[in-house]
């Protein structure tokens, strides 16, 4: 057993609070005189004497997942406007790295997702982790192809 842990036995007995002035805890039993500390039954949680409470100090994490995965979420309507604007290259395999080199996504996403919100007028072969059942459903009608990474 360490010294630490050891509990030092001592022969002075334990002080009786407000048994009178000579018993050196008497009349207002170390309390000071008056205030907020002073009365029963009061106890100021985390008020650390004007420091800036722990609490506070500590950032805020909610319910928002730290290690989040982000997936970047590209429309059909957006990749014909890229596509009408020269920014993607139509007779190559579309997927992030391309999409991030033309700065279309940002790099700081890891994966990302095809929806089918608007309507495709071109062929595309398209590589993506993620894709709604209707977005396929539309690239394969115009004989595109969808690859999907790693299905699960």
């Amino acid at each position: 057993m360490s010294i630490l842990n050891q509990k030092v036995k001592t022969n002075t007995p334990k002080k009786r609070l407000g048994r009178g002035i000579g018993s050196g805890k008497g009349k207002t039993s170390g309390r000071g005189v008056k205030g907020q500390k002073s009365r029963s039954g009061v106890a100021i949680k985390s008020f650390e004497g004007g420091q800036m409470p722990l609490y506070r100090r500590l950032p805020k994490r909610g319910f928002n997942p730290i290690n989040k995965k982000k997936i970047a979420k590209i429309n059909l309507d957006q990749l014909q406007k890229f596509m009408d604007n020269k920014k993607i290259d139509t007779t190559n395999l579309i997927n992030l790295e391309i999409l991030q080199k033309n700065n279309i996504i940002s790099k700081s996403y890891l994966k990302f997702k095809i929806l089918a919100n608007g309507d495709l007028k071109t062929k595309v072969d398209i590589e993506a982790d993620f894709s709604s059942i209707s977005a396929k459903a539309k690239i394969e009608k115009l004989g595109g192809v969808l690859k999907i990474k790693n299905p699960k």
